[in-house]
């Protein structure tokens, strides 16, 4: 068994004051015996406005917020997600919003670009994101291997579109991380349900660390950063708001016992790739014949 943290911070404007409190915590949480540890999605910035962001972006493999990581991994021993960081891609205007995973010697192992965009207007508009505007979204699926099992990597408004973990179990994920940034709009209605949702139908471990708090910038985030297991049983959890964070034991034979004795994920049918199920999304009234050979194949 491994003991994982997922850190929940309420990050501000200033690049410096917060690489040092996720120092802080990651030094709390590697004390108190967490080998993998997870940061918030903007855990080194949450600009005044988007565009403030510029400044601060770094190119891939050298910056403040990629050099802390590195050190605090190499110097605490553990393996960090490193939330998101502004990373630049190929439209100077839209850098990626970059999940790093860092070992135990603080060397990169893995990067996840962001996929899905939160572009939403709440409350009849009141509270408007368009994180398409500043942002360039990913296009790869990044699932790693580490000590503690496959790791798949996503970010905050992924964990709407199950289609990723899907994708992400195919290549073997045991373990999701979800750096997230929830408005307490969405997380009030939907964090807890989605987190517990993609961990149940995909028997895997979700490790979501969040912001929570009110931020500088005028932002509240929902905060409640936690762990699920397989089961879909919240096992850590951080208070509501404020920087701390959720520990829990990541149990592998657990995980193998759920997935042996409900092995849903075994018994699926329909791929996203699978002709029988372009048919049923584009024609209403298509139905789906499975033959014995269909049946006897032994899906992930």
């Amino acid at each position: 068994m491994t003991m994982a943290a997922a850190i929940q911070m309420a990050s501000g404007t200033l690049v410096h004051a917060n690489l040092l409190e996720a120092a802080r915590l990651i030094e709390q949480a590697a004390g108190e015996g967490a080998r993998l540890i997870v940061l918030p999605e903007n855990f080194g910035l949450m600009a005044m406005t988007d565009p403030d962001k510029y400044p601060d972006v770094e190119a891939p493999g050298d910056g403040p917020m990629q050099a802390a990581l590195a050190a605090c991994a190499q110097r605490h021993g553990v393996w960090i997600v490193g939330g998101t960081i502004p990373l630049k891609s190929a439209d100077p205007a839209r850098p990626v919003q970059a999940c790093l995973l860092f070992d135990d010697q603080g060397r990169q192992q893995a990067r996840y670009d962001k996929i899905h965009l939160f572009d939403v207007a709440l409350n009849g508009g009141a509270e408007t994101y368009r994180e398409s505007d500043t942002t360039m979204p990913g296009s790869t699926v990044v699932v790693a291997d580490t000590p503690f099992g496959r790791l798949g990597l996503s970010v905050c408004y992924d964990l709407r579109f199950p289609e990723l973990y899907r994708a992400m179990l195919d290549q073997g994920a045991e373990i999701f991380v979800a750096p997230s940034a929830f408005s307490c709009t969405t997380g009030e209605a939907h964090w807890e349900t989605l987190l517990r949702a993609r961990a149940i139908e995909n028997s895997a471990y979700m490790i979501a660390a969040a912001q929570g708090g009110f931020h500088v910038n005028g932002r509240e985030t929902w905060g409640h950063s936690m762990i699920v297991n397989p089961w879909g049983t919240i096992v850590g959890q951080s208070q509501p708001k404020g920087a701390g964070f959720a520990l829990a034991q990541i149990d592998r034979q657990e995980l193998q016992r759920c997935r042996r004795e409900l092995p849903s994920v075994q018994h699926r049918v329909l791929h996203s790739d699978s002709p029988a199920t372009v048919q049923a999304c584009t024609t209403v009234s298509a139905t789906l014949t499975i033959t014995d050979k269909e049946q006897d194949v032994p899906y992930v």
